[in-house]
């Protein structure tokens, strides 16, 4: 095989759970990429999909592409509900899993990450290079004229065309819960007023990827070259359960590489995986064993 040397896993994935020191033993010694999900931000007070922890949604998917281009009455309701979900993500910070990660870019042991996550949580902490693969929720696009603007401005232009919206739902929307994708439980939306893109009168969109849209393939690219000049694939958060983050933990096994998965609960990857951490990504992240001196390399 060309390029960087690949090792051989410690033993063969079982699927089985493992201590963690053991899998930041295998890290520690490997130029290693991190493939992130909703769950590495939980500790940042945004909840997951899928974990433990996580919110039901009353019975209602996240909105497709498809439905959110069908017309006026699901681009209301879209935005109704996404204006709520700024309103109680905005301010999320990293947390200290994220600090860690950007110390270890900044240290040469952590290749890149490649996150699910429409955050930005790894860019504030400090991480360079970053593959948001589906997008950011902090940037909104014109389906008409593609004209890209802030979401931070959409929000102020959606509450000056909705007054005191907010506040007469303030009972209500105590009991609302926020999505990874800024998106809330919010029945009542038929009153709303979405505004329209400033350039041309189109309809607007947050630049992420929806469901029944594809990843862009330049991104994709990118993270396979992420991944051909990395030593090993470490999952964080994810339950691996779209093809578009699970496609990574195959490349990483048909390169050869290790791959660590660190999750609350099972993911799709687990019997791909060399270790699998049942357990939280910060404390993962932060675990002792990463500040003995790096392991001589097999």
């Amino acid at each position: 095989m060309t390029g960087l040397a690949r090792y051989l896993a410690p033993h063969e994935p079982t699927g089985e759970s493992h201590d963690p020191e053991a899998a930041v033993e295998l890290l520690r010694s490997r130029r290693f990429v991190a493939l992130t999900g909703a769950g590495m931000s939980t500790d940042s007070g945004i909840p997951d999909y899928r974990g433990p922890a996580s919110a039901a949604r009353n019975g209602r998917a996240p909105m497709t592409y498809q439905e959110l281009v069908s017309g006026p009455a699901a681009q209301q309701r879209y935005w109704a509900r996404a204006y709520v979900g700024w309103a109680l993500m905005r301010d999320a910070l990293p947390n200290a899993g994220h600090h860690a990660l950007a110390r270890f870019e900044a240290g040469g042991r952590c290749a890149g990450v490649i996150t699910q996550n429409v955050d930005g949580l790894h860019e504030q902490a400090g991480t360079a290079d970053v593959v948001a693969l589906h997008g950011r929720i902090s940037d909104v696009v014109c389906l008409s004229c593609g004209d890209r603007t802030s979401r931070a401005v959409l929000q102020c232009e959606m509450a000056a065309a909705n007054p005191g919206w907010l506040e007469s739902h303030r009972e209500s929307l105590s009991e609302v819960h926020a999505r990874p994708d800024g998106d809330a439980d919010v029945d009542d939306t038929h009153r709303f007023v979405v505004p329209t893109c400033d350039r041309c009168g189109g309809s607007l969109k947050p630049d992420v990827v929806f469901f029944g849209e594809n990843v862009p393939v330049d991104r994709v690219r990118r993270c396979h070259d992420l991944l051909d000049r990395s030593e090993a694939l470490l999952v964080l958060g994810s339950s691996l359960t779209v093809m578009s983050g699970f496609r990574f933990v195959r490349h990483a096994v048909s390169l050869g590489l290790p791959v660590v998965v660190v999750n609350r609960g099972a993911t799709r990857g687990d019997a791909h995986a060399t270790y699998k951490v049942d357990g939280g990504t910060t404390e993962f992240l932060t675990h002792p064993a990463w500040l003995k001196p790096a392991a001589s390399r097999p």
